[in-house]
């Protein structure tokens, strides 16, 4: 009995990774153009999904095993680096491409055998209840309005390269243009 119970952390955090692959599908539906009211729930949930990572599971994981940090833990801050910083400008076709790219890679390593998600779940034991109370009430982040320009542009770059990502072809295109 108590197994079908132990795996409402990891279906609950997979859930959420659905619902905003679904956000991103929905901003992307029309021919080239980007659905500002899907975008915006997205940026605002992987925003919050991020903020439940970092300042919940992962603390969560480090206390439990005794102050040593999981060693996924320093790839997964710099995908989420490289992740927020994609959201700073308005989106376009390329920052969505690169998007998809960066989450293709990330999710995995949350969701996979041995990932970040499997593991929380697996030391909650009959704290599951509570990280789960906690997980939900995570607040609604609020989203700062988007900003533009080289310096953004550079520190979007940058922070994809320190999580090992680029820019997706459509976006190398789109910023050769602004050049």
């Amino acid at each position: 009995m108590e197994h079908s119970m132990s795996r409402r952390i990891y279906q609950s955090l997979v859930d959420d990774h659905l619902r905003l692959s679904e956000l991103l599908e929905k901003a992307t539906q029309g021919a080239g153009e980007i659905d500002a009211a899907p975008y915006a729930a997205l940026r605002g949930g992987l925003l919050r999904l991020i903020g439940m990572e970092e300042k919940i599971l992962l603390p969560f994981v480090q206390k439990k095993r005794g102050g040593e940090p999981l060693s996924i833990a320093a790839k997964l801050r710099l995908d989420h680096g490289a992740l927020a910083s994609l959201l700073v400008p308005p989106p376009t076709l390329g920052i969505i491409a690169t998007l998809r790219e960066v989450l293709e890679k990330h999710n995995p390593i949350e969701e996979g055998a041995g990932g970040l998600y499997e593991i929380c779940q697996s030391l909650a034991g009959s704290e599951e209840e509570s990280l789960l109370d906690r997980l939900r009430s995570a607040p609604e982040v609020r989203v700062a309005p988007h900003a533009d320009g080289p310096l953004v542009m550079e520190a979007m770059r940058s922070a994809l390269e320190r999580a090992g990502h680029e820019f997706s072809r459509e976006l190398k295109l789109e910023t050769e243009k602004r050049e």
